[in-house]
């Protein structure tokens, strides 16, 4: 394995300041590695939503996961360790907006009042008139019936966070710079992928939505994800959350 970069802090995993992504490349330069294009065992790392709203503290994080700087530290440490190793580095955005059908921007109850975070919205919920959506009415009761029927979770309505253009949806900064160092260190490209941007469905797995939405382009499986998935001989899983989005993409 390799040392850690005298750049790298582990202190500053889960704090907010500017990534110097300067100095990551020239150190990833420096490190003189083999390019990637010339690995006979092609190994890809995924990191799943490791976003300053599910890592970092509150107030600067809006969706904090227990134990999620730890998580990114060791996480940040692999990827230094190993970029020798490592073909390639995949990180997923979860990107959203304003109205979304798990934000309380979606639904109203009785009084004409938004529900708070966390609140469970279920088919009997709709039946009885305790919440009524705002928007798409049709398809978000077809959507939670959907929900219902199936082994997937019930609509909960979440906080906001990674909203697109705000500081949450970025990654973690000390996490970023390793990216930077791997990639320059590599001659390769990282891959970013942004999920999470249809307002009429939840979107945890990187792989697909949890239900699926034809009217839009990633409403469906992400099939040229696998392909180039199952090109590598080993693919390394980490990110936010065990509960939730690393969950059910190694479910898809």
């Amino acid at each position: 394995t390799l040392p850690l970069p005298t750049h790298y802090d582990p202190r500053r995993v889960g704090t907010l300041f500017a990534a110097d992504v300067a100095q990551a490349t020239i150190a990833g330069q420096r490190a003189k590695l083999t390019p990637a294009s010339k690995d006979q065992e092609k190994i890809a790392l995924v990191l799943i939503d490791a976003q300053i709203d599910f890592i970092h503290a509150a107030p600067t994080g809006t969706l904090t996961v227990p134990g999620a700087i730890g998580d990114t530290q060791r996480t940040t440490e692999f990827l230094y360790r190993n970029a020798g190793r490592i073909t390639s580095v995949i990180a997923s955005l979860d990107s959203h907006l304003t109205f979304q059908i798990f934000y309380p921007t979606w639904w109203i109850d009785k009084n004409g009042d938004h529900p708070a975070p966390f609140t469970l919205i279920g088919p009997d919920d709709l039946k009885q008139g305790t919440y009524q959506p705002v928007l798409d009415p049709a398809w978000s009761v077809e959507y939670v019936e959907k929900l219902g029927a199936s082994d997937k979770k019930c609509l909960c309505v979440w906080p906001y966070h990674t909203m697109i253009g705000s500081v949450g949806h970025a990654l973690d900064p000390a996490l970023f710079e390793a990216i930077m160092f791997h990639s320059a260190a590599r001659r390769v490209q990282p891959i970013f992928l942004a999920k999470g941007s249809i307002p009429q469905t939840e979107h945890y797995s990187v792989l697909e939505p949890e239900v699926k939405y034809a009217k839009h382009p990633q409403g469906g499986l992400n099939t040229g994800l696998l392909d180039a998935l199952a090109k590598n001989d080993l693919v390394y899983v980490a990110g936010q959350a065990k509960s939730h989005c690393v969950l059910e993409t190694l479910r898809s």
